[in-house]
């Protein structure tokens, strides 16, 4: 693990919000942590500017960018040129000094660039050389997204850098390995990069690609009009530069006879974390967060105590950040949180729901609301898809979710936001079934 210095180095802090009043009996403690980096190297929400970085002044760095170079690619012929087009604007976008290769991704994966097993570093000659190098990507052949991983992971792990990264792009289903390979390779993989992944058109699977970007911790989205995909590309790697922390994990204790029910991220996706604890130690347990900039997220924490006299206090969870270390060791980053549980016979303090846990709950509850009602809809149940679909708009509705509520307006006719009376529409375009289905996990934060 590189050691940054104090200058790129984000500053974390952590909030807790939660009602901690429980009823007498009363177990479930439910907690929003929001934790927070910034003075990263990114300003605002947006990443400094390419190249301003010299080699060895921003974290190292290196980027694998993964492109579907399948038969399909070439349906239409403009395809494959809007993803050549695409990957050079990311290759633009490599500051120097980050170590970079492309792979061509068909039923194998090949090195497009630099080749022979190798990584380049970027400056304005390698970037030069591999868009040269783009010019030879041509659609033929199938689809195995897992040796691209595989070999994304094999060049990646290759350089003695502090942030890994991937990005791949697909435009179909993965038909020429099994699931199981997939998800074998995806298990490979976790933990040892983080991806972002897109698909382009509307003949790929969602599930497959917001699998994983899920697996990576990574971001998963739609780009309908390949035209589109340069500017996305960029932003991606722009992102991806923004990043000074890799290996981020929450570290979650909690006292003898409590259990955690579950840790979800919920801003700004909802992301569920639960099975993918590490244990860290006595009642100790890590939960992988990815790389880090200047951002700020939200996790909901929720545990169940052991029932206590009306009166008593305890600590219900202790929430910190920690950088696993290969040797065993932990890089603790600062920051911590406490989540309390407090017994009261005031009926008021202890029904009242903390507006943030009340507010994100509603989130999570509409991301599952979307994916069944869509599900439900595509198996032929119309009646239980405009229920599932009905409740998405009253949540969107309700909690200033405009993006989601627009997304939802193009699958079915809106009645009554409020009361969530909607009504199917006849005819949906499928990418705008597509983008609703791919984006459904991304929320909003709490109004102010």
């Amino acid at each position: 693990m590189a050691i940054f210095s104090k200058s790129n180095v984000p500053q974390f802090s952590m909030d807790v919000y939660q009602n901690e009043y429980l009823p007498e009996g009363g177990r479930e403690v439910n907690a929003i942590v929001t934790v927070t980096a910034t003075g990263g190297g990114t300003i605002g929400s947006a990443v400094a500017a390419p190249h301003l970085f010299t080699p060895g002044e921003g974290p190292s760095a290196a980027v694998a960018i993964m492109v579907d170079c399948s038969g399909s690619m070439d349906y239409p012929a403009t395809k494959m040129r809007n993803a050549r087009d695409a990957t050079a604007a990311a290759i633009d976008t490599l500051r120097d000094g980050v170590h970079f290769a492309v792979i061509g991704g068909t039923h194998v994966a090949k090195e497009v660039y630099p080749g022979a097993g190798r990584l380049a570093v970027a400056d304005a000659t390698t970037r030069e050389q591999a868009k040269q190098a783009l010019r030879g990507l041509t659609a033929g052949g199938g689809t195995a997204i897992g040796t691209w991983l595989r070999l994304a992971d094999r060049l990646l792990s290759s350089a003695d850098v502090a942030i890994r990264h991937g990005i791949l792009l697909t435009d179909g289903r993965n038909e020429h390995e099994s699931p199981e390979e997939l998800r074998a390779a995806l298990d490979a993989c976790a933990g040892r990069f983080t991806c972002d992944a897109r698909g382009v058109g509307t003949d790929w699977e969602v599930k497959e690609v917001t699998g994983i970007a899920s697996a990576l911790l990574g971001t998963a989205d739609i780009v309908a009009d390949p035209a589109g995909l340069a500017a996305d590309f960029t932003q991606m790697m722009e992102t991806a530069m923004g990043k000074e922390v890799a290996d981020v994990s929450l570290r979650v204790w909690t006292p003898v006879g409590t259990t955690i029910k579950f840790v979800k991220q919920v801003a700004p996706t909802v992301e569920d974390l639960t099975g993918r604890r590490t244990e860290s130690g006595p009642r100790s347990g890590d939960y992988p967060t990815g790389s880090w900039g200047d951002e700020s997220r939200d996790y909901h924490v929720c545990v169940e105590v052991p029932p206590a006299d009306l009166g008593r206090e305890m600590l219900a969870a202790r929430v910190s950040l920690v950088i696993p270390q290969p040797d065993g060791s932990v890089q603790n980053l600062g920051a911590q949180g406490l989540v309390r549980a407090v017994w009261t016979d005031d009926m008021v303090a202890s029904t009242s729901i903390n507006p943030q846990v009340a507010h994100y709950t509603g989130q999570a509850e509409l991301a599952q609301a979307i994916q069944q009602g869509l599900d439900l809809r595509k198996a032929g149940d119309f009646d239980g898809a405009t229920a599932k679909l009905g409740r998405a708009v009253q949540l969107a509705s309700a909690s200033g979710n405009a993006d989601t509520a627009k997304l939802l307006a193009k699958v079915v006719d809106v009645v009554d936001a409020a009361t969530g009376t909607v009504r199917l529409k006849a005819k949906v375009a499928e990418a705008d079934e597509m983008t609703l289905e791919t984006r459904s996990t991304k929320t909003v934060r709490v109004k102010k």
